[in-house]
């Protein structure tokens, strides 16, 4: 069933219609994505697209809640009065997101030393593929085609683990204040490198340079320190790198035991932070030898989100058409942002694209 519901969002004169709302409630976050228009929007459909009967003009929104703190999203809801329907959607619909990829401009990248790469993907040629999916745990999910999956892998070692153990080393209270001590931090000062190992040597011999960290935390059992001793920015980059490079290596080892030459990397972890996407791209490099690439997604925290959007009979993403894009903070006015551009940013976190939907 269709609900809509037209309401005002921070006293906007200009009412909004809420037509669908989807939820993906993990064990750290709360993904909500929803559709809206404009009531008396009665746009026709672009002139240059075939096959379409009939379209609603509006935006699709992104925001996130900490799953803790789930009173705030149900306040969310509620404030905005916005309605709920579609069900439970289990984590294989994050396999929805394909969708996205095909829809969205510019939506898939590859990021390696530093450098943003975005990648046009042949539609016919997107399959197969593996999606790694990384929020509390990690899901790697094997992908042939619309509809074929399954889940062949994954590791408990992915977000809530960073989250948990730099809590506790830390003291932090958020995964983004994490993030931003990690982003200051040195994980030299705490990793033990082949360098250290082998008198600032590269081990040629085997393929290792100086750099390669031969044990994470490693210096933390030679050194005569304790937990004080050492700085939270430090200790965080160390934990982000282990964990990266974790993950990095488990997804290419599932990728040569299918074959796959493509990984797609998605979830909340990952947060588009360039250490993070940089370090796993570094792992499946290496791994490979270069024959397999990482790529990362522009919306890859709302995989999960998306999917149980895409569950709703009346419209799919495959219908989707994307106008632009641009932020919107929770408590913003819906009205569009003119000095926006994409190409600069990344749709991570609460903020909306706008869109058409129509029915085939």
């Amino acid at each position: 069933m269709e609900h809509n519901r037209e309401v005002e969002i921070d006293g906007n004169s200009n009412p909004i219609q809420i037509s669908r709302l989807a939820l993906d409630i993990g064990g750290s976050l709360i993904k909500l994505v929803f559709f809206s228009r404009n009531s008396g929007d009665d746009e026709d459909p672009p002139k240059d697209l075939v096959g379409v009967s009939s379209g609603v003009n509006g935006r699709l929104h992104f925001a996130k809640f900490e799953t803790a703190k789930i009173n705030d999203c149900l306040q969310f809801i509620s404030a905005n009065k916005l309605l709920l329907g579609g069900g439970f959607q289990p984590q294989e619909n994050c396999t929805n997101d394909r969708s996205f990829i095909k829809a969205v401009n510019q939506e898939a990248f590859t990021y390696l030393n530093g450098s943003k790469e975005f990648v046009q993907i042949d539609h016919n040629d997107l399959y197969p593929y593996l999606l790694v999916n990384i929020g509390s745990g990690v899901s790697m999910i094997k992908v042939d085609g619309d509809g074929k999956f399954e889940r062949v892998s994954g590791t408990s070692v992915g977000g809530g683990t960073f989250w948990g153990l730099g809590k506790l080393l830390t003291k932090s209270q958020s995964f983004d204040e994490l993030l931003e001590l990690s982003h200051r931090g040195d994980n030299r000062a705490i990793d033990t490198l082949v360098g250290d190992i082998y008198g600032g040597m590269d081990y040629l011999k085997i393929g290792l340079s100086s750099t390669t960290i031969a044990s994470s935390f490693g210096k933390a059992t030679s050194h005569n320190k304790e937990l004080e001793d050492y700085k939270p920015e430090d200790i965080s980059r160390s934990l982000l790198r282990m964990i990266s490079n974790n993950i990095g290596q488990i997804s290419y080892l599932n990728a040569l035991r299918f074959g796959l030459k493509r990984i797609i990397f998605g979830g909340f972890f990952i947060r588009s932070h360039s250490y993070t996407m940089d370090t796993i791209a570094v792992a499946v490099h290496f791994w490979s030898k270069g024959e397999a690439k990482a790529m990362f997604l522009r919306h890859e925290g709302f995989l999960g989100a998306l999917g149980a959007f895409m569950s709703y009979e009346t419209h799919s993403l495959d219908d989707l058409v994307v106008n632009q894009m641009m932020p919107l903070p929770v408590n913003a006015s819906l009205g569009t942002d003119t000095n926006y551009d994409p190409l600069k940013g990344d749709l991570n976190g609460t903020e909306s694209i706008q869109c058409s939907v129509y029915r085939a």
